[in-house]
C-alpha cells in the first residue's frame, strides 16, 4: 500500500476552484493524482466549515520533512561505510537540525537501506584460488 500523501494547500485551492467551476470531482482527482474520496472528503468539509484548512492530527510531528530524509538517504549511498553517528554530524552540519540515531535508522529502513555487517574471513592460499579458476574453465578445455 503506497504511503498516503497530504494534498498541499495549492492543490486544495486548485481542487476547490475546478469544483467551484463544475469540473467534476473525479477528473479533479485525476487531475491531482488523488483518490476522489480525498476530493470529495475535502469538498464536503469545505462546505459544512468554510474552509479548506488542514486539521490538526494526532501523534508528535517529525523532525524532517521529505527534503531532509531524502538528503539523509543521500548522504548514507555515497558512503556505505558511514556509522548512524558520522551520518548524524553531517546531517547536522548541512541542516543544522538535530536527530537521534534511531531517526536515522527509521528513515533510512523507510527506503530499505539497511545496515549491514562485512564478513570476516580468512584470506584465501593460492590452493584455493586455483580451485576456484579450475572450478570456472569447463572440463574439455583443460585437457586441449
Amino acid at each position: 500500500m503506497p504511503p498516503r500523501t497530504k494534498l498541499t494547500t495549492l492543490d486544495r485551492g486548485r481542487a476547490l476552484g475546478w469544483l467551484q467551476d463544475g469540473v467534476s470531482g473525479s477528473e479533479v482527482s485525476r487531475r491531482l493524482g488523488v483518490s476522489h474520496s480525498v476530493i470529495q472528503r475535502l469538498h464536503q468539509r469545505f462546505q459544512t466549515t468554510g474552509s479548506a484548512v488542514e486539521r490538526p492530527r494526532s501523534g508528535r510531528p517529525r523532525c524532517t520533512d521529505r527534503r531532509d530524509d531524502r538528503y539523509l538517504q543521500l548522504l548514507a549511498l555515497r558512503n556505505r561505510t558511514n556509522t548512524r553517528r558520522t551520518l548524524i554530524g553531517n546531517f547536522r552540519a548541512a541542516t543544522n537540525v538535530t536527530i537521534s540515531r534511531m531517526t536515522v535508522t527509521r528513515r533510512l529502513r523507510e527506503v530499505r537501506l539497511h545496515s549491514r555487517r562485512t564478513v570476516v574471513r580468512s584470506p584465501l592460499t593460492p590452493r584455493h584460488r586455483r580451485a576456484r579458476i579450475y572450478r570456472r574453465v569447463p572440463v574439455h578445455s583443460l585437457f586441449l
